[in-house]
């Protein structure tokens, strides 16, 4: 797939839209895991998730009957190859829900940002790429930023629920993994054919939803049946499911459209609104260890997004006009 070029107005609007999607997203999930006194299904969120994502997908596509039917039902192997990220992608939405009931939304909004080197590692690995020495400090920074906040995680807050710090990092550690590794994959399939994003979208969706639907009734199944499907939903859920739903399209659009500097700056951005809205909504109150942790986050996204520079190209032109002078000269 041929990279297009878009517009700096198309770039900020992605950008600005992705920030207010992911610190919205954060805040209003750790708000109904921990307020709600009927606590929802975790498990059916993620596959209303799915669904409400395959129908946008199936409005943004457009197209006639014939070529959804050429491209989903009478290509098996392509749905076979999507339903690997879907598969981890389901597991990755799964355990965000785990840890933001076990950790305040900076703390998992931070942490979270390990996915970025575990990316570059995969990116190195499937991609056959590689990282500048920027790069790589600046994951090694990411990780220190990290380190802090974790190591005098922020005071107490003043929604009294029963919680394991251990877990929720373990959870963590989960979804970074599998978000390092689906996004590389799926951005391998999207680049490796001329098939519409929207298509590959689809695919992707369809075996999610077979996926979610197995985890619904695997995890919470006797529960479902006995209380309902959509037990627990309030419009805060409701809220949850569609920020999900909406952030998940975007992600797929970032991924063809958009570069490491905008992500960078939408998830640093993020950062600081889901801290902020942390601290106005659930009485957080923030370390000084703390906010040297986020800032080093925030300083590392913002160098790892930094262009590698071509030494060979600017290497060349001076060797051009000593070949010129020796000319001259003779």
């Amino acid at each position: 797939m041929a990279s297009e070029s878009v517009s700096v107005v198309f770039k900020i609007y992605c950008l600005t839209v992705m920030t207010l999607i992911a610190a919205a997203y954060t805040v209003a999930l750790r708000y109904t895991r921990t307020v709600s006194s009927d606590l929802y299904f975790s498990t059916t969120a993620v596959c209303v998730t799915e669904i409400i994502k395959l129908l946008l997908s199936l409005g943004m596509l457009c197209v006639c009957v014939c070529v959804l039917v050429s491209h989903i039902f009478k290509s098996p192997v392509e749905l076979l190859k999507l339903s690997v990220p879907s598969v981890v992608y389901a597991i990755q939405n799964n355990m965000a829900f785990v840890a933001l009931s076990n950790l305040d939304a900076a703390v998992y909004q931070v942490t979270y940002q390990l996915k970025i080197p575990c990316t570059a590692l995969c990116t190195v690995l499937m991609l056959s790429r590689s990282l500048s020495r920027l790069q790589w400090f600046s994951v090694f920074m990411l990780c220190g930023g990290v380190t802090l906040v974790q190591w005098t995680p922020p005071l107490s807050t003043k929604v009294q629920v029963e919680q394991n710090p251990f877990l929720g990092f373990v959870a963590i550690a989960v979804a970074v993994l599998c978000s390092g590794f689906a996004g590389v994959y799926f951005e391998k399939v999207l680049k490796s054919s001329d098939t519409s994003l929207w298509v590959r979208n689809i695919q992707m969706y369809l075996s999610g939803i077979v996926v979610t639907l197995i985890g619904v009734f695997m995890t919470d199944g006797a529960q479902v049946l006995e209380k309902g499907f959509f037990y627990g939903y309030t419009p805060w859920v409701c809220l949850v499911v569609f920020l999900a739903s909406v952030g998940g399209m975007y992600t797929s659009v970032v991924v063809k459209y958009t570069d490491n500097i905008m992500k960078g700056f939408s998830a640093a951005a993020a950062i600081v609104l889901s801290t902020v809205a942390s601290v106005v909504l659930f009485g957080l109150q923030i370390t000084a260890t703390f906010l040297t942790g986020a800032l080093l986050v925030c300083v590392s996204i913002y160098l790892y997004g930094l262009p590698k520079q071509d030494t060979s190209r600017l290497q060349k032109p001076s060797a051009d006009r000593e070949d010129k002078q020796k000319l001259i000269s003779v």
